[in-house]
């Protein structure tokens, strides 16, 4: 007997009932989802939220962040200072690494409530305009970035070290930069980087105080000048009135 046309196969019936009763079953839960997703995160999902006041590179910041961002997610998804980095996510790679309070720290594995009241530097805030820090020029010229995803934590992380050891040894900046990861392996010329940054920082301290003290000698000069003269005019003047006496 042939089969009509209209006859389907027992896999074809069970695989039709079986994805209908799947459809049947997501369907509420889709529509819930749905309904959720139009209300903002912390109505929907009830999370703890603070108000909370930083200096972000100078800037002041008065916002509502969540309890459970962390300060990473602050910068790059809610201030959009993506130039800090995500690597590892879990405070091993460094990548992340900005100032707070002047110290190097892994954003990361910071949350952002506990800046409250205190100051954030990233990347961001070292060029001043369009004039590179002195740091990062020198990573350029020293062929410091290879890849260039942890070149801002390396940077933030060498900036902390010059700020509180302005001449750091080959030896304190390998230290100091332990912390961070290097994927090229780029590390010697990172040092090299850091070093003559430090180098070209002290060269214009002396040049400054050089150029000081060369402008207190001139002043002296000239103000010995000045008494030189006035002592030969007064002398002049008495000579002048003992003749007209005599």
């Amino acid at each position: 007997m042939s089969k009509r046309k209209h006859d389907i196969s027992r896999r074809q019936f069970i695989e039709g009932t079986g994805a209908a009763i799947v459809a049947a079953t997501v369907a509420p839960t889709l529509k819930g989802s749905l309904s959720a997703a139009n209300l903002p995160e912390t109505a929907s999902l009830g999370v703890p939220s603070t108000a909370i006041r930083l200096l972000v590179n100078g800037a002041e910041h008065r916002l509502q962040v969540e309890d459970r961002w962390t300060l990473a997610e602050l910068l790059r998804d809610h201030l959009g200072l993506t130039g800090t980095k995500i690597g590892c996510d879990r405070g091993e790679c460094g990548a992340c690494t900005v100032l707070l309070d002047g110290k190097p720290v892994y954003s990361c594995s910071n949350l952002a409530v506990w800046a409250d009241g205190r100051e954030v530097r990233t990347v961001e805030g070292l060029a001043d305009g369009e004039h590179l820090d002195p740091l990062q020029q020198a990573f350029i010229e020293h062929d410091g970035p290879q890849c260039g995803f942890c070149t801002s934590g390396q940077l933030m992380c060498a900036k902390g070290l010059l700020t509180r050891n302005a001449h750091p040894s080959a030896q304190e900046v390998r230290a100091a930069m332990t912390g961070n990861i290097c994927r090229c392996s780029n590390y010697n010329h990172y040092v090299e980087a850091v070093l003559a940054a430090a180098s070209s920082k002290n060269a214009k301290t002396s040049k400054r105080s050089s150029g000081r003290s060369n402008a207190s000698i001139a002043t002296a000069s000239r103000a010995a000048e000045v008494s030189a003269t006035k002592q030969r005019r007064n002398a002049a003047i008495s000579a002048e009135s003992e003749g007209g006496a005599r």
